[in-house]
């Protein structure tokens, strides 16, 4: 009940009583509103500063509490008063249809209260031409004042945005085809030539750059723009140095992660390098791989249990790269310098077990899933090894069979024998062959019919050197022999039967 209410006595006039009644009812629905929200007219009496600027929100809570304490003085019974506000923390709380009220009332706030609206963001454009950045290069060089190219540096690869606005051809166009990555190469080439010969704080700049760019979150499938920006950052020569390798091997892990699609995009670019750069790229991953294994000063690197990936990502980036070479006619580069000699000299019969037990799967690593970087010597060393193995592991199962058969055991069993005419070494090596197909893996005993003797080696081998005479003669006519190369060839003639090179095949 109101004080106006509270002061009619019982005995007071019908004619007051309702006009009391008439008052309340007028008032009531007014008890139930919250205080205005100050308007734009209201809020155009602020106090600004000698700049012109708005005062702090606790000023404008100050001035509404004045009004508010004011307001109290009155004797109006249908005035809400507020509490005593002192400070921001101690303002009552605002319930939902008062907030979603501000925010309306803000569109009908002058210019001058209005905050104003955050700036659309504007792509960087293409800062610099070659000749642009040669003649910065040559004033910082003549005048030791390197601000001009620090600054372009440090504005190229703060994000892979930036590289793209300062190395594409067009910043603005897509460039989504597989033959033209778009990428001024020209500028690429010039800028990171340069770079190894720039101050120290200029080389940083770059690397935190490039952190800063690869530690950004991953949101959905890579664009276009990002794997130019990946093709140009393998092509930094700072990852040379083994104190770039931390950097460098979180590049290739994003690299090798990529999906198929995005790899055959870069497998093309790849290809469209120059014989140098691309060179460079390869040995560039072979000596991080080597250095991997055998590092020079281990405390450079972490420990290996806990970078298990550095090693495949790498193996996974130089098969793109391969891929690359093998699409150009001629090959950018020899297939031998995808070899890497370092492999020579690790457990190459474990990297072939783990291979055959796991097969090219990515649980396992295996050298062997990446067969062009294993030099001839360390695949040969394989092949011999494997060969000795399966040898040993056959003679055993027949000496098993035979044993579990309770037959005589027999010392010839474990070989392969070959009995031979000297007048028809060809035709019945072909024919004991054919014959004992299934002890090819055995070790080899040669005997030549109606000679006696033990062939301790020496029988084998005049066997191979009777039969590779007789093989490649030119009267035989399987070969043929070429001055130029220095190699026999297959020849010309039409062979209706080629249980021959079949021969020629096993014994190699």
């Amino acid at each position: 009940m109101s004080e106006a209410a509270r002061d009619l006595s019982p005995g007071a006039p019908p004619a007051v009583a309702a006009a009391a009644s008439e008052e309340r009812k007028g008032k009531e629905p007014e008890r139930e509103k919250l205080p205005p929200i100050v308007t734009a007219g209201a809020a155009a009496g602020l106090d600004r500063g000698s700049k012109g600027q708005i005062s702090t929100f606790s000023s404008f809570v100050s001035s509404v509490t004045q009004k508010k304490e004011a307001a109290e003085n009155r004797s109006s019974p249908t005035h809400l008063a507020l509490p005593n506000i002192r400070n921001v923390r101690d303002l009552p709380p605002i319930c939902l249809d008062v907030r979603q009220k501000q925010r309306m009332s803000m569109d009908s706030l002058s210019s001058e209260v209005k905050v104003p609206p955050l700036p659309e963001p504007i792509l960087p454009s293409q800062p610099k031409t070659v000749k642009d950045f040669e003649e910065d290069l040559e004033k910082a060089e003549a005048t030791g004042n390197w601000k001009t190219v620090h600054a372009f540096y440090i504005t190229a690869f703060d994000s892979f945005t930036e590289l793209n606005a300062a190395f594409k051809k067009d910043a603005t166009a897509s460039f989504n085809t597989i033959e033209d990555s778009g990428i001024n190469a020209n500028l690429v080439n010039a800028v990171f030539d340069a770079l190894l010969n720039t101050p120290q704080d200029i080389q940083k700049s770059v690397l935190k750059g490039i952190i800063n760019s690869l530690l950004q979150e991953w949101k959905g499938p890579r664009t276009k723009d990002d794997l130019r920006a990946y093709f140009i950052l393998l092509q930094n020569p700072q990852f040379n140095i083994t104190s770039t390798y931390v950097i460098y091997a979180h590049l290739l892990r994003q690299i090798a992660t990529l999906v198929e699609a995005d790899h055959h995009f870069l497998v093309h670019w790849l290809k469209k390098l120059s014989q140098k750069k691309f060179k460079q790229l390869v040995e560039r991953l072979l000596q991080f791989v080597s250095l991997r294994l055998f590092p020079a000063k281990p405390e450079e690197f972490p420990p290996l249990t806990k970078c298990t990936w550095w090693i495949p990502s790498a193996a996974k980036v130089l098969a793109l790269l391969n891929t690359a070479n093998n699409l150009v006619h001629p090959p950018l580069v020899p297939y031998t310098d995808f070899y890497n000699s370092t492999l020579d000299h690790i457990d190459l019969m474990e990297e072939y077990h783990t291979w055959q037990s796991f097969g090219n799967s990515h649980s396992r690593f295996s050298f062997c899933q990446y067969p062009f970087v294993i030099s001839i010597t360390a695949k040969k060393i394989i092949i011999q090894r494997d060969s000795e193995q399966q040898m040993i592991s056959i003679a055993r199962q027949s000496l098993v069979d035979k044993v579990s058969r309770r037959q005589r055991p027999d010392m010839n069993m474990l070989f392969l024998n070959m009995k031979v005419r000297r007048t028809h070494l060809v035709s019945d090596s072909l024919d004991e062959l054919t014959r004992k197909r299934a002890d090819l893996k055995k070790k080899l005993k040669v005997t030549f019919v109606g000679e006696a003797g033990l062939d301790m080696g020496g029988l084998t081998k005049e066997w191979f050197l009777l039969l590779i005479r007789q093989i490649f003669h030119p009267d035989y006519g399987m070969f043929t022999y070429h001055k130029d190369s220095h190699c026999h060839w297959f020849s010309s003639f039409k062979c209706d039967n080629y249980s021959e090179f079949r021969l020629v095949g096993i014994y190699a």
